[in-house]
């Protein structure tokens, strides 16, 4: 699979029903897609919301992955992936049925009315940058120039509240 040659990692998030399964379908369905190459797939962990607190705690994760497709085109599968799953369209940070998310495609530095690139203060939230290190340790923001590990330790609102006991099945695979 020579042609996969972008690397990216999407943040997954859900708090709306059953935040694991969706979790779960939203790997699933991505890895199905034929110019996706799955690398690898974080720990679920489980966080206070952020933004509006006046919701269901999240779960979150992050996968890594090669791909064909350009940012752009990856950015649009996610979002109609989101509303394959169901996702429905609600206030700015408020509750999701599941949430995807570009956090980096290569080392692009992106912004514009569709996508920014990376993704805008991911580097100040602890439930991006934990699974984010524990897949690629050697991850570097590309705007700030620092380690996903630096990153974590300067972190100040801290959202995790714990690990899930939960692995990610894809087809009869455990990835996690």
């Amino acid at each position: 699979m020579s042609y996969l040659h972008h690397i990216a990692y999407i943040g997954i998030g859900s708090n709306v029903g059953n935040r694991i399964e969706n979790i779960r379908k939203a790997v699933s369905s991505i890895s199905e897609n034929k110019e996706v190459e799955l690398i690898s797939v974080s720990s679920v962990y489980e966080s206070l919301p952020f933004g509006n607190n006046n919701q269901e705690n999240f779960f979150n994760a992050v996968i890594k992955l090669k791909t064909s497709l350009t940012h752009y085109k990856l950015f649009d599968f996610l979002k109609k992936l989101e509303l394959k799953l169901g996702r429905i369209s609600r206030e700015h940070w408020g509750p999701r049925e599941i949430d995807l998310d570009i956090l980096l495609f290569d080392d692009l530095i992106l912004s514009d009315d569709v996508l920014t690139l990376p993704h805008k203060g991911m580097h100040l939230r602890d439930f991006v940058l934990l699974p984010l290190a524990e897949i690629d340790k050697s991850v570097v923001h590309p705007v700030l120039k620092i380690s996903v590990n630096e990153l974590l330790n300067q972190v100040q609102d801290r959202t995790i509240i714990s690990k899930i006991d939960e692995k990610i099945l894809i087809q009869e695979k455990e990835i996690g």
